[in-house]
């Protein structure tokens, strides 16, 4: 996993891993988003929810933190041993919302993560034990949960949605 030297670095990781992984979304009809490929364990909407997931829910472990409230991590009701479930959960939030407007709320909410990282002083995105969510079990400084959560899985699913396209269109 990349260290990043400074949040400028961090973000432009962020933004250009996004926009090449939001891109493969152009040429997919909104009618194929449920399109289930055996060869590809997600289809398109499933795939954009569970980036839409993993960053509301980071956004909302700041956000209860900064409120002073119990943050749950990786989510009310679920452990690290059932992340199944919580993929599912996130499937099932964003299942009525179409290929735009999945496209359109993970946008926002890159957007916000970026807004975020930009927010935060450097001791606090760089160093570890400085967010309660962010010292789980892995001690990690939070640039590391962002990257696991964005820059990570942006290039992890990029290669996932390219191969769903080349059986599917």
């Amino acid at each position: 996993m990349q260290a990043y030297a400074n949040k400028d670095d961090l973000i432009i990781a962020i933004k250009t891993n996004y926009e090449k992984y939001i891109n493969e979304f152009t040429e997919i009809p909104n009618d194929l988003k449920n399109k289930r490929i055996e060869a590809v364990d997600r289809t398109p909407s499933e795939n954009l929810s569970y980036q839409l997931g993993w960053l509301t829910a980071l956004l909302c472990w700041e956000k209860d933190e900064k409120a002073g409230k119990n943050v749950d991590v990786p989510a009310k009701g679920y452990k690290w041993n059932n992340l199944g479930g919580l993929y599912t959960s996130f499937y099932e939030t964003y299942s009525s919302y179409s290929l735009p407007e999945l496209i359109e709320s993970l946008n926002s909410r890159v957007a916000e993560l970026c807004n975020l990282i930009e927010s935060l002083p450097d001791d606090v995105l760089f160093k570890p034990n400085k967010r309660q969510w962010a010292a789980t079990s892995a001690q990690w400084p939070v640039w590391k949960w962002v990257h696991i959560n964005s820059v990570a899985p942006f290039k992890t699913f990029r290669t996932k949605i390219r191969k769903w396209k080349k059986i599917a269109l």
